[in-house]
């Protein structure tokens, strides 16, 4: 027998009426013409066609990031025929860039006619790793040009899948230099956006050993040395990535107190004698299983009360907006690997794996990143 429906409820029947009343093109209209709806109204309009157009706004930011606009910018206002010259445009091309990057702040035009750095442009300036991104992006926007296609698994291998060669499986171990070379200055040149979040947030002074797990060319312990002078640092990632954050910890003075270990963290033990851990964006490129055992690797080898820092941004966190869901939805199933996860549920992948208390730890910027911080449960 078809099981029957509840009817829905009061409150379903409220939504279910307030829908109908704003999707009506009367309503619509009616609400952009009353003085204390209209705000509303057009607010919903601009956000809804900023939905529409999000992919030239993007390619604009491209354009400009490519050009290097804002770093030519950054020096001073400027008149346009001076800028067309030094971005090799015509003055029409030039002009109509320009104007576009002060819609969207990039950019910013004075009275007198010339071209100025917006305040979106400075921080872009001030963080190369969102260049680096943006450049990046154009692999992911190729990998969507079908998402339903993407979403039914009929698309075929993704451009993001041999960007990052160990979401194919296979023997990661394995890779060689070449191979890794490009994603891990890619990570590397993003981490800068996330290393003081996470080291802000936790302070290391009380420990005497990290191990990051997955920590690339060594970015983050690079930082997290000059915050903590005495602490002993160990490295944790694929041979050809160990050996890129050996020849990064030499160059940074660091030889006597840092070292690089490589393997596969789904098939090697880690170092042992670190009593704090650091993933750093890792996690969410992997499923439950597989996440599930790198956090049993990392219990295994801290000791009794040791602590893990779980750096991630998560989906759902306040203060991230759409970046969990929308953005890393998307990027890692054109990965081809991971999901983006809760707070929740990555405490839950904790407590699964012997680690005790658990807590999610503030951090200025949670659309970059969120931090939870764990602890081994005593002996």
């Amino acid at each position: 027998m078809t099981p029957v429906a509840p009817p829905p409820s009061l409150l379903e029947r409220w939504f279910g009426a307030r829908d109908r009343l704003l999707a009506s093109p009367r309503f619509q209209r009616w609400a952009a013409a009353f003085p204390l709806t209209r705000p509303v109204a057009q607010a919903r309009a601009r956000a809804l066609f900023d939905l529409c157009a999000g992919f030239v706004y993007s390619q604009i930011l491209l354009a400009c990031v490519r050009l290097r606009v804002c770093d030519i910018l950054f020096e001073g206002p400027q008149p346009l025929d001076a800028l067309a010259a030094r971005l090799a445009l015509s003055e029409a091309a030039a002009a109509r860039l320009l104007d576009a990057a002060v819609a969207l702040r990039l950019a910013a035009r004075r009275r007198d006619g010339r071209y100025a750095i917006g305040d979106l442009g400075a921080a872009l300036v001030g963080n190369p790793g969102i260049a680096a991104m943006v450049e990046h992006h154009a692999l992911v926007y190729a990998d969507l040009r079908d998402p339903v296609a993407l979403l039914r698994g009929t698309q075929g291998e993704t451009g993001l899948a041999r960007y990052w060669p160990y979401a194919a499986g296979g023997e990661p171990a394995a890779l060689g230099a070449e191979r890794v070379a490009d994603y891990t200055a890619l990570m590397s040149a993003s981490q800068a956006l996330v290393v003081g979040e996470v080291l802000d947030a936790y302070p290391l002074d009380r420990h005497r050993c990290l191990l990051d797990v997955g920590g690339g060319d060594g970015t983050f312990l690079v930082a997290a040395a000059a915050r903590a002078p005495r602490l002993r640092l160990l490295l944790f990632d694929l041979p050809a990535v160990a050996a890129r954050a050996r020849a990064r910890f030499a160059a940074a003075g660091l030889a006597d107190r840092a070292s690089a270990a490589g393997g596969d963290f789904h098939a090697d033990p880690l170092p042992a004698g670190a009593d704090i851990a650091s993933l750093v964006r890792v996690l969410h490129d992997h499923d439950d299983e597989r996440a599930l055992g790198i956090l049993h690797a990392i219990r295994r080898a801290l000791p009794p009360g040791g602590v893990l820092l779980l750096a991630e941004p998560m989906a759902g966190a306040p203060g991230a907006g759409r970046v969990g869901d929308a953005y890393f939805g998307f990027y890692l199933l054109a990965m081809g690997r991971g999901r983006p996860r809760t707070a929740a549920e990555y405490r839950e992948l904790l407590r699964r794996t012997g680690f005790g208390e658990s807590r999610l730890v503030a951090t200025r910027q949670p659309l970059q990143t969120c931090l939870i911080v764990a602890t081994v449960n005593p002996a």
